[in-house]
């Protein structure tokens, strides 16, 4: 079987004859945006110029307008797809199917004449994402070295919840993250039945809404701009500040704060600060569960990604070791092997 499948150097993923993901290549008619972050996003622009389609669920559309408002995409040439149900373009069959990253995260199936089944996995947990079954399968790798795992005894989202609860009790909690996790962080909060009021800035504010607009329930919501957001924050009153984490070093420098990232794996929560921690909640799999991942796909050949996050040509190697399976990191680094 050749190789069905590539990662161009400028991170597009590339599957069959007419689909690049994730960035634009000028060889492929078709583009999919897999999901709203910006790294998943480049070369978007010349994309909606110059393809015969853009592909992305509705939720990622609504999404990366408001992430980059100047993109304009609700007036632009995009084709919103649903999850589970394919098009056909020449003699290829397309499927977004769902992954468990942030709302409207996709999967990518590819089906050719010939019966052969390519998958990118896009960013993923492994959770809640159906692992697709394929022939050949492009992987995410963010988390690819044996030295990423997070072998936790407790439920880090019910730890982050009593966290939250706990410290509600001295007033205003301050949370960072990024866009996507925060949101989940939200509706985590209000499924645990904490009913104070959640303050954002203009940003997070409009994401939170487009998230609302696709069925997530958040309930009260204020900006931190507005009169009630003030009150609630001048006045060190128990809500919830939900900030993007490249404000960490300007607000809340007083209150209670929680920062969430997925770089952490010693331990799912630790001190670091006076008043602040670190909670070990990822929007990832680990390293473990991109084996799984693999396994479960039972695929005949794998290419991991190694544009985003720089941890693909390790991953290659474990898969190959552990698996039996054959594996290659691309785009190549400098000094990478084959095998």
């Amino acid at each position: 079987m050749s190789l069905r499948a590539r990662v161009a150097k400028n991170g597009a993923i590339l599957l069959g004859d007419s689909v690049a993901c994730d960035a634009f290549d000028d060889s492929m008619p078709l583009r999919i945006v897999t999901h709203a972050h910006a790294d998943h996003l480049g070369g978007l622009r010349k994309s909606l110029k110059r393809c015969e389609k853009v592909l992305m669920t509705k939720a990622t559309r609504d999404l990366a307008e408001i992430l980059d408002d100047s993109l304009k995409l609700h007036d632009a040439p995009i084709q919103t797809m649903t999850y589970g149900k394919a098009i056909k373009y020449g003699d290829e069959k397309i499927t977004l199917l769902k992954a468990d990253h942030i709302l409207g995260a996709a999967q990518v199936l590819v089906e050719d004449a010939g019966g052969i089944r390519i998958a990118y996995s896009g960013d993923f947990r492994i959770d809640e994402t159906p692992v697709v079954d394929c022939d050949v399968l492009v992987v995410d790798s963010t988390y690819g070295s044996p030295s990423f795992r997070r072998r936790f005894d407790v439920d880090v989202r019910e730890l982050l919840v009593s966290m939250i609860e706990k410290r509600l009790r001295g007033g205003a909690v301050y949370v960072f993250g990024y866009h996507g996790k925060l949101q989940e962080i939200m509706q985590l909060l209000r499924k645990a039945d904490v009913s104070v009021p959640f303050v954002m800035p203009e940003k997070v504010y409009a994401v939170t809404k487009v998230c609302e607009n696709h069925g997530m329930n958040l309930g009260c919501l204020s900006l931190s701009t507005d009169k009630d957001g003030q009150a609630l924050l001048g006045g060190d009153l128990p809500c919830v500040a939900f900030y993007h984490m490249n404000s960490r070093q300007h607000v809340g420098l007083k209150n209670s704060r929680i920062c969430v990232s997925g770089w952490e794996f010693s331990t799912p929560c630790r001190q670091i600060g006076d008043r602040e921690y670190l909670v070990a909640l990822s929007d990832h799999s680990d390293f473990d569960g991109s084996i799984e991942y693999v396994k479960r796909s039972r695929a005949k050949q794998v290419i991991t990604d190694n544009y985003r996050g720089g941890h693909g040509a390790i991953l290659a190697k474990e898969i190959r070791k552990r698996l039996g399976v054959s594996a290659i990191a691309l785009p190549r680094s400098q000094g990478q092997t084959t095998l």
